[in-house]
C-alpha cells in the first residue's frame, strides 16, 4: 500500500519533473556543446520540451561509475539493452566519471525528480550512507550494481546485483596453484607482481584479498610488489615498467583488469621479455573482454578470470519481482568463467564484448 502512495505522489509530480527534466537537457546540451562528453541523459520529445515517456513506465536513474574500459562500456550497454521503454522501463542514466561526488551528485538528483528506483554502480566502496539514507528516506528502492558498497546499515539497498571480486581472486589463486602442478614446478620459487585495480573500489579490494588468501597457503610464493594502475591501460604500462626496472626475476603478472593487463604486455614486449604459455612471464588477468580472450587463444595470457558485464537483465528482472510485490535476495550473483587456451574458443563466437 505504501508503494502504491508513493508511485501516485510519482506521478502527480511528474509534470512538475518533465519540466526541470526539460531544463537539464539544455544544460546537457550546453555542456555537449563546451565540450564535456557525456552518456546521453533522456530521451525526449521536441514537441512539447518534456521527457518523452508514459507515466506507466518505471522510471530509473542509473549512475555508472565511468567509462574507464572496454568491460565498463559492456556493462553499460547491458544496461541499456535491458531498461528499454519497449521492456516498460525509462532510463535516466549519468556517467560519475570515476569521481564519488558526481555519483552522490546524480543520486541526489535522481531523488529530487522522485525516480521509481536508483541504481548505481560505485566507484568506491564506502562513503554512501548519508546519500543512501536519504534516498530510503524518500522511499526510493535502490540497486547496487558491479562494485559493492561498505555500509553500516545494508536495508539502505535494496539489493545487489554483480560479481564477486573475492571469489574472482581466489580463481586466480586456484588457477595457478593447478598450472604450476602440471607444470612442475609447485616447490619452485614464484616470484609474482600485482597490478591493483583503483584503490578503495571493491573490486580491487576483492581480487586482491581473494588472490592472497591461496597464496597465503605457499611459502615459496613470493608477492614482490603492487602497484595501482587505476584499471587503465596507460597506468598499468606505468606501474609494469617499473616492476620491470625493480625486479629482474618476475615469473608471474596478475593484472586486476585486462586494460591494465593491455598495457602490462606492451611494458613487457618493449624489454624484449615474452608473455604466456611459452613466454618468459605467465600472465593472469581479469573480465574477459573479447581482445584480451584473442590473447588468451594465442597463448599470450595465460588465464582471464571473467568479470560477466552483462547485468542489466539481472538488475531488470529484480525491479519486475519489486514491482509484483515479490522479495528478492539480497545478494544476486553474476555467473562467471576462468578462460584458458583449453576453452577460451568454445566462447569467442558469442563474445560481444
Amino acid at each position: 500500500m505504501e508503494r502504491q502512495k508513493r508511485r501516485m505522489k510519482v506521478k502527480r509530480n511528474r509534470k512538475i519533473s518533465k519540466i526541470i527534466v526539460a531544463l537539464l537537457i539544455v544544460c546537457a546540451v550546453a555542456g555537449t556543446v563546451c565540450g564535456c562528453g557525456m552518456f546521453p541523459l533522456f530521451e525526449t520529445d521536441l514537441e512539447d520540451g518534456t521527457a518523452g515517456k508514459d507515466d506507466d513506465l518505471i522510471v530509473i536513474g542509473y549512475s555508472q561509475l565511468g567509462s574507464e574500459s572496454i568491460w565498463r562500456t559492456a556493462n553499460t550497454a547491458s544496461m541499456q539493452r535491458a531498461l528499454t521503454q519497449e521492456n516498460g522501463f525509462f532510463l535516466i542514466l549519468e556517467n560519475g566519471r570515476q569521481r564519488q561526488e558526481n555519483q552522490i551528485k546524480s543520486i541526489r538528483s535522481f531523488i529530487s525528480q522522485r525516480v521509481d528506483y536508483i541504481v548505481f554502480s560505485p566507484v568506491v566502496s564506502t562513503g554512501w550512507d548519508t546519500v543512501l539514507q536519504e534516498a530510503k528516506d524518500a522511499g526510493i528502492p535502490v540497486i547496487v550494481v558491479d562494485r559493492m558498497v561498505d555500509v553500516k546499515d545494508d536495508s539502505l539497498y535494496t539489493a545487489w546485483v554483480g560479481t564477486d571480486s573475492r571469489v574472482e581472486g581466489e580463481k586466480a589463486g586456484y588457477w595457478l596453484e593447478q598450472d604450476l602442478k602440471k607444470r612442475g614446478r609447485q616447490y619452485d620459487d614464484i616470484n609474482i607482481v600485482i597490478l591493483t585495480g583503483t584503490e578503495g573500489s571493491s573490486a580491487q579490494m576483492g581480487r586482491s584479498a581473494g588472490f592472497a588468501q591461496i597464496a597465503s597457503r605457499y611459502g615459496n610464493w613470493h608477492i614482490l610488489d603492487e602497484g595501482c594502475g587505476d584499471f587503465t591501460p596507460a597506468k598499468g604500462k606505468e606501474v609494469m615498467k617499473e616492476f620491470l626496472r625493480d625486479y629482474p626475476d618476475i615469473d608471474v603478472v596478475v593484472s586486476q583488469n585486462d586494460d591494465m593487463t593491455f598495457g602490462a604486455l606492451e611494458a613487457i614486449h618493449e624489454a624484449g621479455l615474452t608473455t604466456g604459455i611459452r613466454g618468459d612471464i605467465m600472465i593472469i588477468s581479469f573480465d574477459a573482454v573479447r581482445e584480451a580472450l584473442e590473447l588468451v587463444e594465442q597463448g599470450e595470457i595465460n588465464a582471464d578470470i571473467e568479470c560477466n558485464p552483462e547485468q542489466g537483465e539481472a538488475v531488470a528482472e529484480v525491479i519486475r519481482k519489486l514491482e509484483r510485490g515479490e522479495s528478492v535476495e539480497k545478494k544476486n550473483p553474476i555467473e562467471e568463467k576462468v578462460f584458458t587456451i583449453s576453452n577460451v574458443g568454445l566462447y569467442m563466437d558469442s563474445r560481444t564484448y
